[in-house]
């Protein structure tokens, strides 16, 4: 059994829940609990664990003794002494109330094959289960959940190596950071390639994030372990004073949170210029102040909405910053519907910070992947091939021939390049900048135009109906 199979299999069972209430997002979290007993007994790492609350010891349970058993692990797993299981058990409360289904639950996971699992990676295993809740709509996990599409490409970009410490201050359940582990692994031959004190580096502090959500944190643990990735992880609000620590990075990848704190209340960082109650401008001021400034290397990539690029006041002052102490280099904009929540228009905005004053920008090339693209959804995901022409004039731009590609290799103007002093030009320092003409507003145009023309036409109609009523009425009068 291939992992596609065992995803849909483990998938399925959230449908012996139904009766019990339990959503979407509830089940992958109760099924985090099960997995990690089950995956630690096929891969022979229960020796964290205690004996009495090992995966046998569930299974082994009598009817009617089942739920308690399973009650009492979860809260002597997240109160225990390993400090990676309490933190992935910590404050774990069932969700199931049917013993019956429990035991469907833990029985039919018992007899699913996990070998090929094991072959193909029970991170891309886990990974697969939590885009699987995301592609629901009915969970609402997947509202801002970025494609692995995107991640990967936003990777490959940012190119992270090998000794670098790279972070997602709102990490989610960690995806862009075992995506990047993933591609330093590929880059390096594998754990083989790397020395020993590579090999810890890579697992214990090469990846970093932050995650707000206690649930979702649990995820992130758990998709980590099973990378094999003892990294850490902090539960908590990166916009609190816990994000003040999170520094020195040479890479950080994110698609932060949209949205203002409730009642517009101000962020309580201290080390913020300009601390607002817009979340996502504040996690844009965290980011470009947590990249290490004594490299010449340190950069991000981070998916933003489109008020980022054109809010006034704060706005305005952030991007100037930005743009002051970083090299703003490229700005994406992406196409509508990649993620679940509908309308949401989102661009991804690549810098570069170094020493300082040694890295301000000079000029920022837009790439517009969003006007006259096709409808992407559930049934219509976005693919790699539609990336492909920005990634070769991104890499291009690295190269020194940017300018070049974009005059002989720009055939749908995709490309503009606008200089610092240009955008300081514009109102508000505004970012939103777009130049295509899109084709389903001209269509909607010229319907409109002709729409309009046919009932100026239908008027005249009218009024030549009505002067021939005339005559004929004063032709009968005289007859």
């Amino acid at each position: 059994m291939n992992n596609r199979e065992l995803v849909n299999s483990l998938w399925n069972l959230c449908h012996v829940l139904r009766d019990d209430g339990i959503t979407y997002h509830q089940y992958v979290t109760e099924l985090t609990y099960l997995l990690f007993l089950k995956l630690a007994k096929e891969t022979g790492a229960e020796e964290a664990i205690p004996a009495v609350y090992r995966w046998d010891q569930l299974v082994s349970q009598k009817t009617g003794e089942l739920k308690v058993f399973y009650y009492r692990l979860l809260t002597a797993l997240g109160t225990g002494e390993n400090e990676r299981i309490r933190q992935i058990y910590e404050g774990a409360r069932s969700s199931i109330e049917e013993e019956a289904n429990l035991s469907k639950i833990v029985y039919q996971m018992d007899c699913l094959d996990w070998y090929s699992a094991k072959e193909e990676g029970l991170g891309q295993l886990y990974e697969g289960l939590l885009e699987k809740n995301a592609g629901e709509k009915k969970s609402g996990a997947g509202q801002y959940f970025t494609p692995r599409v995107l991640i990967d490409v936003l990777i490959q970009l940012t190119d992270p190596q090998l000794g670098e410490r790279c972070c997602d201050p709102a990490c989610g359940t960690f995806g862009f950071m075992t995506a990047a582990h993933r591609y330093i692994e590929e880059q390096n031959g594998g754990l083989t390639g790397m020395t020993r004190e590579q090999q810890e580096f890579q697992k214990k502090e090469a990846f970093t994030g932050g995650e707000l959500v206690r649930d979702t944190h649990r995820l992130a643990l758990m998709n980590a372990a099973l990378h094999q990735l003892d990294s850490a992880v902090q539960l908590g609000d990166t916009l609190s004073l816990m994000g003040q620590s999170m520094k020195g990075y040479d890479v950080v990848l994110t698609n932060p949170p949209f949205g203002s704190k409730k009642g517009g209340e101000r962020s309580a960082r201290t080390d913020l210029t300009y601390p607002t109650g817009n979340k996502q401008l504040d996690f844009l001021q965290h980011i470009y102040g947590s990249l290490r400034w004594d490299k010449e290397t340190a950069r991000a990539a981070v998916v933003l909405p489109d008020n980022v690029l054109f809010a006034d006041a704060y706005g305005e002052l952030i991007r100037r910053e930005l743009m002051e102490t970083c090299n703003l280099h490229t700005i994406l904009r992406l196409p509508v519907g990649i993620f679940y929540a509908q309308g949401v228009k989102t661009n991804v905005l690549f810098f570069q910070r170094g020493k300082k004053d040694c890295q301000k920008t000079q000029e920022v090339w837009i790439y517009d992947l969003r006007q006259n693209m096709p409808a992407f959804n559930k049934s219509n995901p976005l693919k790699k091939e539609y990336f492909e022409d920005f990634i070769q004039c991104y890499c291009s731009g690295h190269m020194g021939d940017r300018q070049e590609t974009y005059s002989r290799e720009n055939p749908r103007g995709r490309w503009r390049k606008y200089s610092y002093e240009e955008i300081l030009q514009r109102p508000r320092v505004n970012l939103d900048i777009t130049w295509i003409a899109d084709s389903k507003d001209m269509e909607e145009e010229s319907l409109s135009n002709l729409l309009g023309e046919m009932e100026a036409a239908a008027g005249q109609m009218n009024v030549a109906i009505a002067a021939l009523k005339e005559l004929m009425a004063e032709v009968e009068e005289q007859i």
